[in-house]
């Protein structure tokens, strides 16, 4: 206790700068998993893309975080054998950040999409069984987090590979592919804004004060989803049959018409993706904030206070806006080639997939989750359309995410209790 009353303000205040640092690294790495479906089939430049997310994931994080960032902040480890020496939680959870956070930097650096959700939980785990003892960790939750990162990626290929085989035998497989593009369109553009924002309402606005029941969640989700459509249907109005470009390429035309609709998707799922991500960066930060401003008292629930959300939208942004160019460009391109009709069924299905794991408060992998859904988009014109070995070099990268995550953790948890101790 005495640890914290003599280096509480020391503690946040590296807190924060790790959790800065954190949230940098999910900016960095892991936004390119909201934008390298738009970028990679060309619905959006790269500058275009870092707006939208810069607004859509600061929304996100801000407006939707809490459900998630409970999970990681008290679901993994159990704080009640903590109780007589609240300081080894402190150490533990600015080790996590500060190992995620290095992890990141590395995977960013040689352009790996690796999992922010992965690093964090890895290295919280790592400290947790090391450092305090393996009774510690509640290894329920770790086993439903794991099946989680499985069951992701196989819910969101399941649906994209039936959003795309719908759009290929509505619009693609048909004698007027461009007509019934702008027939069907708009119910896919009313689909995203349903989606998106049934689970905004119903879930991830009570700390922000706003309790609306299910009935009148969907009745402004409706809503919302038909503004949407009708404000898809007047920027589709613009778009023109071009025959030049139909020539050497079946589809130009069609693929404008879903343009139109990729910016909606990608607005989406950078709103999902900043509703389930920060959590990675700010689940630690407001646990070592509530174990400082308790005087070193383990509460089981502590108040989100609205600054740690902040710190960690700001720290998102910061990090796309600086580093996050590298991921993008190749997640877009690698795996398997994107038009706009492509990237919309692996975005639309990815962003379901976080945004409703997000209400639920599961923290999946939106690495996984994206990687999954562009596979099902894959899979649905043939195995030879995926890009084997690029996708090999993912999933060697996802598994040596969790040990370098909690190897790092243990090293600086072992340094903090040196330092502080």
């Amino acid at each position: 206790m005495s640890v914290i009353a003599e280096y509480g303000h020391i503690m946040v205040i590296a807190a924060c700068v790790f959790g800065f640092f954190m949230a940098w690294g999910v900016g960095a790495n892991d936004v390119a998993n909201a934008m390298g479906t738009s970028v990679g089939s060309k619905a959006l430049t790269l500058k275009q893309a870092i707006v939208i997310a810069i607004l859509f994931e600061f929304a996100g994080a801000y407006l939707a975080g809490g459900a998630v960032t409970a999970t990681i902040r008290k679901g993994i480890i159990d704080p009640a054998l903590m109780a007589g020496s609240p300081e080894l939680l402190v150490y533990g959870m600015m080790a996590a950040l500060l190992a995620a956070g290095i992890w990141l930097l590395v995977a960013t650096y040689f352009g790996w999409p690796v999992s922010t959700t992965h690093s964090i939980v890895g290295a919280i785990v790592g400290f947790a069984a090391v450092g305090i003892s393996a009774d510690a960790v509640n290894w329920g939750k770790v086993a439903k987090i794991v099946a989680s990162w499985v069951v992701s990626p196989v819910t969101a290929g399941f649906i994209s590979f039936f959003l795309f085989r719908s759009v290929q035998k509505l619009i693609l497989d048909t004698d007027e592919p461009f007509k019934n593009a702008k027939k069907y369109v708009p119910y896919y553009i009313f689909l995203v804004g349903f989606i998106v924002s049934m689970v905004t309402f119903t879930k991830g606005l009570k700390h922000i004060g706003l309790h609306l029941s299910w009935t009148q969640s969907a009745l402004i989700s409706v809503a919302v989803g038909i503004g949407i459509m009708l404000i898809g249907m007047q920027l589709q109005k613009k778009i023109k049959i071009n025959e030049t470009e139909d020539k050497e390429y079946h589809f130009a035309s069609v693929e404008k018409v879903f343009g139109v609709l990729m910016m909606f998707t990608a607005c989406a799922m950078a709103f999902a993706h900043g509703s389930n991500d920060v959590a990675n960066a700010v689940g630690p930060v407001a646990a070592i904030v509530g174990v400082v401003e308790a005087g070193g008292e383990l509460a089981q629930k502590s108040a989100m206070p609205a600054w740690v959300l902040l710190l960690g939208g700001v720290g998102i942004v910061a990090g796309l806006v600086t580093y996050g160019h590298k991921v993008i460009a190749t997640v877009g391109n690698n795996i398997t080639e994107l038009t706009p009709s492509r990237g919309f069924a692996a975005t639309l299905a990815a962003a379901t997939t976080v945004v409703v794991a997000s209400g639920t408060g599961l923290p999946i992998s939106t690495t996984h989750t994206l990687v999954g859904a562009v596979l099902g988009v894959g899979l649905a014109r043939g195995l030879a359309a995926l890009n084997l070995r690029v996708v090999g070099t993912i999933f060697v990268s996802w598994i040596v995410t969790l040990p370098a995550g909690a190897i790092l953790a243990i090293m600086f948890f072992f340094m903090f209790k040196g330092m502080f101790g």
